[in-house]
């Protein structure tokens, strides 16, 4: 079964850009979309509701900002949105699905800049990733199998962009955040992509000025974390830099379909 991350940046614009074509063809289970950046009542019926698909959608309270959504071909068994912080949940961040015994994180984490690329939002960015760090405490020590997926606005190491001198000062790749990234990896989470892909190369986003992506001046913050419990079954990460559309391009993993059972 495969599983995929994507932050489409705005799902109907993405949508006039073959969104539902790519859908058919991605040969996946789950999909779980960032920065849908629209209320339910405002996409097309095509995609509220696509053939074949469950859908559920989290939009923030702010028109046309941030948002999450999830298509899966079965139904979860269980679904939560709030992480218990009403600023972040205003936001519509946050999506956890239970399929069977496989628990599904779709999360669209804050970037660190506000209004005039100031850093100002860095502590919030910190505060939501401890928060969801909390949260997942208990299932991860208890051995339950959890993927945590999405933009995480954060490229972990030199290797995860093109120019990681040039961007030290940089949110996405400022000390703090990266070392909140490495907590979560010293606690037991998986950099799936990672975990198969040691070579790097490999971005999730570029900029969208003119040449940028063609010369793969890019970043990769876009992952799959697997618990422990779960990587036993994860056979294959992939990072589908041929999908455009969008400034980011999706990633998926692919699993033994008995993580669910």
């Amino acid at each position: 079964m495969r599983v995929v991350s994507w932050n489409v940046n705005g799902l109907r614009s993405i949508h006039r850009k073959g969104f539902l074509p790519w859908l058919s063809k991605a040969r996946a289970d789950i999909v779980g979309l960032q920065e849908v950046r629209a209320r339910v009542e405002q996409l097309p019926a095509e995609v509220r509701a696509p053939r074949r698909w469950k859908t559920h959608f989290v939009a923030a309270e702010r028109p046309g900002y941030s948002g999450v959504g999830l298509f899966s071909r079965h139904e979860p068994d269980d679904l939560d949105t709030l992480l218990g912080a009403p600023a972040m949940d205003a936001e519509g961040r946050l999506q956890f699905a239970r399929f069977g015994k496989l628990t599904v994180v779709n999360g669209y984490f804050p970037n660190g800049n506000g209004k005039d690329r100031d850093l100002s939002r860095i502590p919030f960015k910190l505060d939501f990733y401890q928060r969801l760090f909390a949260r997942l405490e208990k299932p991860l020590r208890d051995g339950e199998r959890v993927l945590v997926m999405g933009d995480f606005n954060t490229a972990h190491r030199d290797i995860d962009l093109a120019r990681p001198r040039e961007n030290r000062e940089t949110s996405g790749f400022r000390p703090e955040e990266r070392e909140e990234f490495d907590r979560w990896i010293r606690a037991g989470w998986v950099d799936t992509f990672r975990h198969f892909n040691p070579a790097g190369g490999h971005y999730s986003w570029w900029s969208q000025r003119v040449g940028v992506r063609e010369k793969n001046i890019g970043w990769r913050i876009d992952y799959v974390l697997a618990s422990p419990a779960a990587l036993g079954y994860v056979q294959k990460a992939a990072v589908h830099p041929d999908v455009h559309g969008s400034d980011h391009c999706p990633v998926s993993v692919d699993l033994d379909p008995a993580v669910l059972s």
